[in-house]
């Protein structure tokens, strides 16, 4: 049965049409779900019975809440959604500083592969659609604290950029959420055929993954590199006017003596050099079966003083969960090996 959840305006207006409904029935639909985010077709009361009849024999809403729920002692809770018979995807919730940012999954596993990344050692198994996606959103208890959702879950949103962008749509356009682009960010490894139609429909914020400035190396840990390099996504950039409304970032984790050292940083500065951004820094959480480590946060301290001292500005993002499967798919893959 078709869900309801993850419908556009114009999708909805087709079911309106579809089931003879008068046009105005879309734009209460759509008000339903996304300003009052009902819990069933039947509270959706300024519908006739006999139109929710009609929906009801065609549609579902389409929400479905966690499998499970783990916390953290920082107040971060990570859950667990199935979408399907054996698959499981992950999303988390971080209160921090008066901020509750939601981290979305966008697939089922991934096809990218990086090293780093718990994720990619399952493999890929399939594309979640709108309606899987927004349900993340939807679904979780603190719904209503929300001030930011990041798309850097399970999965590369720009491997899934229709879906992606119908969820984008739904989250910042008056007849849905009506967000400003502003609150969310899209993080992306880079994706040839994707990443310069993605800046050009979406307004949100754009997080790139980095980890190394030196092409070969960054290869070896993000073999997305080979298919699309990180000179060729910062030309891309460039052509683009990331200012106050749109915020470019790079993302860098930090592996012990492998990229921390201050002939990376000297790089990260050299290749940057004109591009208005900002330089995440974030700590690697291990992962079975990988050799990688972490450093201290005096390594990390001087590395982002370096970049701040020579025009690139950086932070260290905060880490937070680490005593809940912190790194990305680390939970999901834990049960579908149950």
């Amino acid at each position: 049965m078709d869900k309801l959840l993850g419908m556009t305006y114009g999708e909805l207006q087709r079911v309106a049409k579809d089931l003879g409904m008068p046009g105005f029935a879309a734009k209460q639909m759509a008000a339903w779900l996304y300003d009052k985010k009902v819990s069933s077709i039947d509270e959706m009361s300024n519908l006739s019975l006999a139109f929710r009849e009609r929906l009801k024999a065609d549609y579902e809403l389409g929400a479905s809440a966690p499998v499970n729920a783990v916390r953290s002692q920082d107040g971060t809770v990570k859950y667990l959604f199935q979408v399907s018979e054996k698959d499981f995807v992950e999303t988390v919730y971080i209160p921090e500083d008066g901020r509750a940012t939601l981290c979305v999954s966008s697939q089922v596993g991934c096809r990218m592969n990086c090293k780093f990344c718990m994720t990619g050692k399952q493999g890929f198994s399939s594309n979640l659609d709108a309606n899987q996606i927004l349900n993340q959103i939807y679904s979780v208890p603190e719904r209503d604290k929300l001030t930011n959702i990041v798309f850097m879950g399970m999965g590369e949103p720009l491997d899934n950029l229709d879906e992606l962008l119908k969820v984008l749509e739904i989250l910042t356009a008056g007849h849905g959420y009506r967000w400003s682009p502003k609150r969310i960010t899209v993080s992306t490894v880079g994706v040839r055929k994707t990443f310069r139609r993605f800046i050009e429909q979406a307004s949100c914020h754009v997080a790139v993954s980095l980890h190394s400035p030196f092409p070969a190396q960054r290869a070896l840990l993000m073999p997305a590199e080979k298919s699309f390099s990180l000179t060729e996504i910062i030309d891309v950039v460039r052509d683009y006017d990331f200012s106050k409304q749109r915020r470019l970032s790079f993302e860098y984790i930090l592996f012990k003596g492998v990229n921390d050292s201050l002939i990376y940083a000297k790089e990260v500065v050299r290749i940057l050099k004109g591009v208005p951004c900002r330089v995440n820094l974030i700590r690697f959480h291990a992962i079975p079966g990988v050799e990688l480590e972490g450093v201290g946060m005096d390594t990390m301290l001087a590395f982002r003083d370096y970049l701040t001292k020579h025009g690139v500005f950086a932070t260290v993002r905060a880490s937070r969960g680490e005593d809940v499967f912190a790194a990305c798919g680390m939970l999901s893959t834990l049960r579908q090996e149950e």
